[in-house]
């Protein structure tokens, strides 16, 4: 069988981030994606990441199930490569997954495409914000936005208060002063 050529595509920022993928709530990245970006076949990816397992624990790099499986293909619209699909689960590795397939895979160009996927995890990191943090900040806006509204009413309320006209001062049912009694009060 002869040894597919596959020259690994131009590194750029938006290629390694169109590969980030969020599963179980973490930002990761496929090891057919990063074998390719690597210029390595995916089996020796993980031959690799195998015969070092103690490198990898479960926060690093983790298989995925079926289900999620079918959903990030369901996302990220990949076929199989016309050759029967995948026979294994795909590995997922996270940012300090990636940062260890340094010291396991040792070619310049590994290195080389390494740091700049971890330049991606952090500027991802920096422009997104977890959805906890989002919700935080959500809810501190949603506090301020009612705080800041029931103080508005106030305002707005002696605001009407001092623009309206002054009451009309009451009309007096009796004249103040001297007034001469009539004819009619004297009795005559």
């Amino acid at each position: 069988m002869a040894k597919l050529d596959k020259t690994p595509p131009a590194i750029t920022p938006t290629v390694i981030e169109s590969r980030i993928h969020v599963v179980r709530g973490q930002r990761v990245m496929l090891d057919s994606e990063l074998a390719e970006l690597y210029g390595v076949p995916t089996h020796r990816l993980n031959e690799q990441v195998a015969r070092n397992s103690d490198r990898f624990p479960s926060d690093f790099a983790y298989q995925l199930t079926r289900e999620e499986f079918a959903n990030l293909i369901s996302q990220i619209a990949t076929s199989s490569s016309g050759h029967g699909g995948r026979r294994k689960l795909p590995w997922v590795f996270t940012e300090h997954g990636v940062a260890m397939l340094s010291s396991v895979l040792r070619t310049p160009t590994a290195t080389k495409v390494n740091i700049e996927i971890i330049r991606a995890f952090v500027r991802l990191r920096r422009l997104l914000a977890t959805p906890g943090e989002i919700l935080t900040i959500v809810k501190e806006l949603a506090e301020t936005v009612a705080l800041h509204d029931a103080q508005i009413h106030k305002i707005a309320g002696v605001l009407s208060q001092i623009l309206s006209p002054p009451p009309s001062p009451p009309t007096p049912d009796r004249k103040i002063g001297f007034h001469p009694p009539t004819t009619n009060q004297l009795g005559a």
